[in-house]
Formats: C-alpha cells, structure tokens, sequence
C-alpha cells in the first residue's frame, strides 16, 4: 500500500516526491537549495549529474510505502528505466522550507 504523495507530511518533501514524479526538473530544483548536497549509498554525488541521470533521463518515479521523522524519511518503491524498480529509503534534511540534503539508497 503506497501513501498518497499529497499526504506527505513535510511540505518541501511532499513538493520533492511531486515534481520528481513529474519529471518536472525546474520545481525539483525549486525545491532544493542552492547549495544543496546528496547521497547515494552512502556515497556523495553531485546532485545535478545525479538527478539527470537517475531521475530525469530514465523517468524516474517514486511510489511512498512510508514515511518517519515528521515525514523526512521516506520508505518507497522506485524504478527508473535503468534499474527497474527497488525499495529504497530516503533522508531529507530540510531548512528554511527547501531541501538542503537528501540521502537515499536500498532499503
């Protein structure tokens, strides 16, 4: 059973998952803040190499299982058309209402 991305409890998350969703690449850019860092497997990446690569040219999409920590740790299903789909978990670090960090990787 997936959450309804509209009843993600943190705003900028809930904004993140929507426009990943999308593939709309200027609110997921929006959304983050200029300096704004990430994760893969425990492993930093440079967030627009990232994004394009994982997300935006291979359509990516998430599907919330969960969520924790006042909704800045997501627990979803996630495909793209280069790895086919996975569970993977996800860490958001929020401030002043944008993105500043997300880390995410297997679940």
């Amino acid at each position: 059973m997936t959450i309804p991305v509209k009843q993600l409890s943190d705003p900028a998350v809930r904004s993140f998952v929507t426009a990943l969703n999308a593939g709309d690449q200027s609110a997921v850019y929006d959304v983050l803040t200029p300096g704004a860092t990430m994760a893969d497997d425990g492993t930093d990446r440079d967030v627009r190499e990232w994004l394009d690569r994982e997300v935006f040219s291979t359509r990516g999409h998430m599907d919330v299982e969960a969520e924790a920590d006042d909704g800045r740790a997501l627990v979803a299903r996630y495909r793209n058309d280069t790895w086919g789909e996975m569970r993977t978990r996800w860490h958001f670090t929020v401030e002043d209402g944008k993105v500043s960090r997300f880390e995410t990787g297997q679940a």
